[in-house]
């Protein structure tokens, strides 16, 4: 194990221990891990929360339910930031804090966890990119000839590059403020169009529209969808760039996140709502109507910021990024694959 004050390019406090690691430690300034975490709750994921979180549970739940996952996030995300520094111990890892505090089995069903929540992610942003390529290709050329496995697998290729090419989450750097300006097109760009074609259309229906055992699964993964929207599962990954005070400095990075960063989701998922009500799209750009360059933008946007989200979110993992993104890639790919050739079969 290392001492902080070992290094005289890091920042550490001298009475606080520091596992070993290759990445940066107590670097970042507390805007700049707030960034990371805003451009994490962000992603273009938003783009889907409309018909995943608002159509199946209506105003009433989505609105609640978005307010009060944010309200128990914010709670649970404080607590493990305070636990940093717990025991005189810096906790760059989820694993880590398990295993210190419950013992070497938690170390190790956290540390699976942890992997499979982040393999998930990863698998769910390389399909929401090729996805966005896709609807930008359809935007201009509805031929099918460029199919959405072929978009997935351009869109995993671009993903490893870019995950290669940035060894760590303190490298982004400016790819913290492209990701910003990304998020801000394609957000602007659905908002507008959502709000232009809400002051245009006839009344909408916002009635649930599933009944029996289907609405019991769609609630269900609309409340999935509302514990993954404002967590990263990578806090103590993300918080161990943060320079001294670490503690406090998070709190700041997470109020931050937790107020302004959630101002631009909540504007267009509710704009996305009102505007087409049940009949909402699961990616709202497929609903919004408008200048074919505009729509294409807005993809193109989203598909960029994606590969940027997913690094935040993956940037701690190293060599099992890489493979993860691969081996991702290709089970995603030949799965579509295959299930395009039996449709064309039928």
């Amino acid at each position: 194990m290392g001492k902080g004050g070992g290094d005289p390019n890091k920042i550490h406090d001298d009475g606080v221990e520091i596992p070993e690691t290759a990445h940066q430690i107590s670097t970042d300034s507390w805007f700049q891990v707030a960034f990371v975490l805003t451009t994490g709750v962000n992603s273009a994921y938003v783009l889907g929360y409309s018909g995943t979180i608002m159509v199946p549970l209506g105003w009433v739940g989505g609105v609640v339910g978005l307010v009060l996952a944010a309200a128990i996030s914010l709670y649970a995300n404080a607590l493990i930031a305070m636990l940093h520094e717990y025991g005189g111990t810096r906790h760059i890892r989820y694993r880590d804090l398990a295993g210190y505090i419950y013992g070497k089995k938690a170390y190790s069903i956290t540390w699976t966890l942890q992997y499979i929540n982040l393999f998930m992610i990863n698998t769910g942003y390389i399909i929401l990119a090729g996805s966005a390529l896709k609807a930008a290709y359809t935007v201009f050329r509805d031929d099918g000839v460029l199919k959405l496995p072929y978009c997935i697998a351009i869109a995993g290729i671009v993903c490893a590059m870019f995950a290669i090419c940035i060894p760590h989450l303190s490298a982004l750097g400016v790819w913290l403020g492209v990701s910003t300006v990304f998020t801000f097109v394609y957000i602007v760009i659905a908002l507008v169009l959502s709000i232009k074609d809400g002051m245009n259309s006839p009344a909408r229906d916002y009635a649930v529209p599933e009944h029996g055992v289907t609405k019991i699964f769609t609630t269900i993964g609309a409340s999935a969808s509302l514990v993954f929207a404002y967590n990263t599962g990578m806090l103590p990954e993300i918080q161990a760039t943060i320079k001294q005070p670490v503690v406090k400095n998070m709190m700041k990075s997470l109020w931050f996140q937790f107020t302004i960063g959630l101002v631009p989701m909540y504007m267009v998922t509710f704009a996305g709502y009102w505007a087409y009500g049940n009949k909402t799209e699961t990616y709202l750009l497929n609903s919004v109507n408008g200048p074919a360059w505009v729509k294409a933008l807005a993809n193109i946007t989203a598909f960029l910021q994606s590969v940027i989200a997913l690094h935040v979110h993956k940037s701690k993992l190293n060599l099992l990024l890489h493979l993860n993104v691969l081996f991702n890639l290709c089970l995603i790919t030949c799965v579509l694959f295959l299930s395009d050739i039996c449709k064309s079969d039928v």
